[in-house]
């Protein structure tokens, strides 16, 4: 099943020097990086979980979701609280660039990379004035089973459960 972009508002963002763009009414607010507590036996990709205001969620480094360099956080990264898979999800990103109003005639359909590339999360590319972002369909990006197979991990480490695998 292929979904495609439909134009509006994007929050577009940075890891590394590619740009991505999510649909605005996905995110629910930004904040800066905060003191993450790792959780044993999860993804990689899964940084861990934060408080806030009272409320946990969990952080999913999207660096390490798309097998990019690792890096620490900097004086830019934030991390952006998006609402998927009918979870708060906290994003580690390297850094928000700004809402862009999309058209239609600005988005084109993901290209056919070839045998092996795995582009079912994106929904788009869009092509504005010499800029190119991938435009995310988030619930494929934070998928479905690992955060479903996250948030159902049992807390007793002698349960055998192992963790879940990245694709």
């Amino acid at each position: 099943m292929t979904t495609s972009a439909a134009a509006g508002k994007y929050l577009t963002f940075y890891l590394g020097a590619e740009e991505f763009g999510i649909e605005i009414l996905r995110v629910h607010e930004i904040i800066g990086v905060l003191p993450i507590t790792r959780v044993p036996r999860t993804s990689p990709f899964v940084r861990g979980v934060v408080n806030l205001r009272g409320r946990v969620i969990s952080i999913v480094d999207l660096r390490l979701r798309f097998d990019m360099a690792p890096a620490d956080p900097g004086p830019r990264s934030c991390i952006i609280v998006v609402r998927a898979n009918d979870a708060h999800v906290g994003l580690l990103v390297d850094q928000v660039s700004e809402v862009a109003d999309i058209a239609d005639g600005q988005i084109e359909p993901p290209p056919t990379l070839g045998a092996g590339a795995h582009t079912d999360y994106l929904i788009g590319i869009a092509n504005t004035a010499a800029r190119v972002r991938l435009l995310l369909d988030i619930d494929r990006v934070l998928g479905v089973r690992e955060l479903a197979a996250h948030d159902a991990a049992p807390s007793d480490p002698s349960s055998g459960a192992t963790s879940p695998g990245v694709a």
